[in-house]
Protein backbone atom coordinates (compact mmCIF):
# COMPACT_ATOMS: atom_id res chain seq x y z
CA UNK A 1 0.00 0.00 0.00
CA UNK A 2 1.35 3.07 -0.82
CA UNK A 3 1.28 6.90 1.03
CA UNK A 4 -1.07 7.97 -1.86
CA UNK A 5 -3.73 5.05 -1.28
CA UNK A 6 -3.40 5.89 2.59
CA UNK A 7 -4.26 9.55 1.55
CA UNK A 8 -7.26 8.89 -0.42
CA UNK A 9 -8.38 6.29 2.05
CA UNK A 10 -8.18 8.67 4.67
CA UNK A 11 -10.04 11.73 2.55
CA UNK A 12 -13.02 9.62 2.20
CA UNK A 13 -13.72 10.29 6.11
CA UNK A 14 -14.64 7.70 8.77
CA UNK A 15 -17.72 5.75 7.65
CA UNK A 16 -19.13 2.35 7.41
CA UNK A 17 -15.73 0.51 5.91
CA UNK A 18 -13.14 2.90 7.83
CA UNK A 19 -12.34 4.08 11.28
CA UNK A 20 -9.18 6.09 12.32
CA UNK A 21 -7.14 6.59 15.19
CA UNK A 22 -4.21 8.31 15.61
CA UNK A 23 -2.18 5.98 18.43
CA UNK A 24 -2.76 2.24 19.30
CA UNK A 25 -3.41 3.63 23.27
CA UNK A 26 -6.16 1.51 24.95
CA UNK A 27 -5.96 -1.70 22.43
CA UNK A 28 -8.90 -3.46 24.37
CA UNK A 29 -11.20 -0.52 23.37
CA UNK A 30 -10.03 -0.39 19.57
CA UNK A 31 -10.40 -3.98 18.94
CA UNK A 32 -13.91 -3.51 19.02
CA UNK A 33 -13.92 -1.35 15.67
CA UNK A 34 -11.78 -4.61 14.50
CA UNK A 35 -14.60 -6.70 15.55
CA UNK A 36 -17.23 -4.34 14.16
CA UNK A 37 -15.99 -3.32 10.68
CA UNK A 38 -15.17 -8.14 10.36
CA UNK A 39 -19.08 -8.59 11.97
CA UNK A 40 -19.96 -5.75 9.05
CA UNK A 41 -18.58 -5.18 5.56
CA UNK A 42 -15.14 -5.59 6.63
CA UNK A 43 -13.05 -2.00 6.27
CA UNK A 44 -9.88 -0.55 7.41
CA UNK A 45 -8.68 0.57 10.42
CA UNK A 46 -5.95 3.62 9.87
CA UNK A 47 -3.70 4.02 13.07
CA UNK A 48 -1.30 7.23 12.65
CA UNK A 49 -4.82 9.23 11.05
CA UNK A 50 -6.02 12.70 12.89
CA UNK A 51 -10.10 13.01 13.55
CA UNK A 52 -10.25 15.16 10.49
CA UNK A 53 -8.33 12.90 8.08
CA UNK A 54 -5.11 14.48 8.27
CA UNK A 55 -2.14 11.64 7.68
CA UNK A 56 0.53 13.17 10.33
CA UNK A 57 1.40 9.63 11.23
CA UNK A 58 2.82 8.90 14.62
CA UNK A 59 6.26 7.57 16.44
CA UNK A 60 7.23 4.37 16.67
CA UNK A 61 4.73 2.88 14.41
CA UNK A 62 6.11 -0.50 14.52
CA UNK A 63 5.36 -0.57 18.20
CA UNK A 64 1.64 0.71 17.67
CA UNK A 65 1.28 -2.09 15.17
CA UNK A 66 3.21 -5.13 17.85
CA UNK A 67 0.16 -3.70 20.58
CA UNK A 68 -2.72 -4.58 17.99
CA UNK A 69 -1.59 -7.06 16.83
CA UNK A 70 -0.87 -8.64 20.06
CA UNK A 71 -4.96 -7.49 20.89
CA UNK A 72 -6.56 -8.82 18.42
CA UNK A 73 -4.79 -12.16 18.42
CA UNK A 74 -5.69 -12.65 22.01
CA UNK A 75 -8.87 -10.84 22.95
CA UNK A 76 -11.16 -11.97 19.73
CA UNK A 77 -13.03 -14.81 19.33
CA UNK A 78 -13.00 -16.73 16.97
CA UNK A 79 -9.66 -15.69 15.16
CA UNK A 80 -9.59 -13.24 12.94
CA UNK A 81 -7.90 -12.66 9.46
CA UNK A 82 -6.27 -9.33 8.58
CA UNK A 83 -3.84 -7.93 6.92
CA UNK A 84 -0.93 -4.67 7.60
CA UNK A 85 0.56 -2.35 5.76
CA UNK A 86 3.28 0.09 7.09
CA UNK A 87 4.01 3.08 5.52
CA UNK A 88 7.27 5.37 6.47
CA UNK A 89 6.40 9.31 6.69
CA UNK A 90 10.04 9.74 7.68
CA UNK A 91 12.85 8.10 9.55
CA UNK A 92 10.49 8.24 12.73
CA UNK A 93 7.05 8.69 11.86
CA UNK A 94 4.63 6.31 10.37
CA UNK A 95 0.80 4.76 9.54
CA UNK A 96 -0.50 1.76 9.72
CA UNK A 97 -3.32 0.15 8.04
CA UNK A 98 -5.24 -2.76 9.13
CA UNK A 99 -7.22 -4.21 7.27
CA UNK A 100 -10.53 -6.01 7.91
CA UNK A 101 -12.56 -8.64 5.56
CA UNK A 102 -16.23 -9.32 5.86
CA UNK A 103 -15.64 -12.25 8.26
CA UNK A 104 -17.27 -15.95 7.39
CA UNK A 105 -16.72 -16.97 10.90
CA UNK A 106 -19.15 -13.93 12.29
CA UNK A 107 -20.22 -13.07 14.55
CA UNK A 108 -16.63 -12.51 16.44
CA UNK A 109 -16.87 -11.27 19.90
CA UNK A 110 -14.77 -9.96 23.02
CA UNK A 111 -14.80 -12.55 25.91
CA UNK A 112 -16.00 -10.03 29.07
CA UNK A 113 -15.65 -11.71 32.03
CA UNK A 114 -19.07 -14.42 31.76
CA UNK A 115 -20.32 -12.49 28.81
CA UNK A 116 -19.92 -12.58 24.98
CA UNK A 117 -20.09 -9.08 23.18
CA UNK A 118 -19.85 -8.56 19.57
CA UNK A 119 -20.09 -5.11 17.22
CA UNK A 120 -21.45 -4.17 14.98
CA UNK A 121 -20.47 -1.03 12.41
CA UNK A 122 -23.32 1.38 12.01
CA UNK A 123 -22.51 4.19 9.67
CA UNK A 124 -19.37 5.32 11.59
CA UNK A 125 -19.62 3.81 14.84
CA UNK A 126 -19.03 0.75 16.36
CA UNK A 127 -22.50 0.00 18.39
CA UNK A 128 -22.67 -3.55 20.81
CA UNK A 129 -24.51 -6.05 18.91
CA UNK A 130 -28.20 -6.96 19.95
CA UNK A 131 -28.84 -10.67 20.47
CA UNK A 132 -31.04 -10.53 17.15
CA UNK A 133 -28.37 -9.38 14.91
CA UNK A 134 -26.00 -11.93 16.66
CA UNK A 135 -28.57 -14.57 15.46
CA UNK A 136 -28.87 -13.03 12.00
CA UNK A 137 -24.72 -13.27 11.39
CA UNK A 138 -24.88 -16.78 12.90
CA UNK A 139 -27.06 -18.00 10.66
CA UNK A 140 -25.75 -16.07 7.73
CA UNK A 141 -22.90 -18.63 8.14
CA UNK A 142 -24.96 -20.81 6.46
CA UNK A 143 -26.03 -20.12 2.86
CA UNK A 144 -29.31 -21.85 2.80
CA UNK A 145 -33.36 -21.70 2.50
CA UNK A 146 -35.23 -20.61 5.44
CA UNK A 147 -38.79 -22.44 5.61
CA UNK A 148 -41.35 -20.71 8.06
CA UNK A 149 -45.13 -20.93 8.71
CA UNK A 150 -46.80 -17.73 7.96
CA UNK A 151 -49.26 -17.44 10.84
CA UNK A 152 -51.56 -15.52 13.03
CA UNK A 153 -48.06 -13.69 14.53
CA UNK A 154 -46.84 -13.30 10.83
CA UNK A 155 -49.82 -11.64 9.60
CA UNK A 156 -49.86 -9.10 12.75
CA UNK A 157 -46.12 -8.18 11.62
CA UNK A 158 -46.64 -7.71 8.11
CA UNK A 159 -50.34 -5.55 8.67
CA UNK A 160 -48.46 -3.53 11.37
CA UNK A 161 -45.22 -3.12 8.82
CA UNK A 162 -48.02 -1.93 6.20
CA UNK A 163 -49.01 0.76 8.23
CA UNK A 164 -45.67 1.81 10.07
CA UNK A 165 -43.12 0.60 7.61
CA UNK A 166 -40.88 -0.19 10.42
CA UNK A 167 -41.33 -1.65 13.57
CA UNK A 168 -39.46 -2.41 16.53
CA UNK A 169 -39.23 -6.22 18.82
CA UNK A 170 -40.62 -3.94 21.34
CA UNK A 171 -43.78 -3.35 19.55
CA UNK A 172 -43.90 -6.39 17.65
CA UNK A 173 -43.71 -8.40 21.00
CA UNK A 174 -46.46 -6.08 22.21
CA UNK A 175 -48.95 -5.96 18.86
CA UNK A 176 -49.04 -9.39 19.15
CA UNK A 177 -48.79 -10.35 22.57
CA UNK A 178 -46.45 -12.54 22.23
CA UNK A 179 -43.41 -13.12 24.96
CA UNK A 180 -40.08 -10.91 23.80
CA UNK A 181 -38.19 -14.30 23.16
CA UNK A 182 -40.97 -15.71 20.35
CA UNK A 183 -41.31 -12.10 18.79
CA UNK A 184 -37.31 -12.01 18.87
CA UNK A 185 -37.49 -15.52 17.00
CA UNK A 186 -39.91 -15.07 14.61
CA UNK A 187 -38.09 -11.74 13.55
CA UNK A 188 -34.95 -13.50 13.06
CA UNK A 189 -36.54 -16.14 10.96
CA UNK A 190 -38.28 -13.41 8.65
CA UNK A 191 -34.55 -11.65 8.41
CA UNK A 192 -32.93 -15.18 7.43
CA UNK A 193 -35.90 -15.86 4.55
CA UNK A 194 -35.17 -12.50 3.12
CA UNK A 195 -38.58 -10.99 3.92
CA UNK A 196 -37.14 -8.64 6.42
CA UNK A 197 -33.93 -6.58 6.93
CA UNK A 198 -32.77 -5.54 10.44
CA UNK A 199 -31.76 -2.26 10.90
CA UNK A 200 -28.76 -2.23 14.04
CA UNK A 201 -28.87 0.58 15.88
CA UNK A 202 -28.18 2.24 19.28
CA UNK A 203 -30.46 2.44 21.10
CA UNK A 204 -33.11 -0.10 19.74
CA UNK A 205 -32.85 -2.11 16.03
CA UNK A 206 -35.73 -1.91 13.82
CA UNK A 207 -36.97 -4.06 11.33
CA UNK A 208 -38.68 -3.50 7.59
CA UNK A 209 -39.66 -5.47 4.52
CA UNK A 210 -36.96 -6.21 2.88
CA UNK A 211 -37.62 -4.78 -0.96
Amino acid sequence: MTLQEVKALAAKGEGLKIEFKKKAAFPEKIVREVIALANTEGGDLLIGIDDDGTVSGTRFIEEEIFVMVKAIRELIFPKLEFEVFTIKLSEKKGVAVFRIPQSLDRPHYLQEKDRKQAYIRVQDRSVQASREVWEVLKKSRIIKDTIFTYGWKEEILMKALGENEKITLKEFSRLAKIPRFLASKTLVRLVSANVLKIHPQESEDFFTIKE
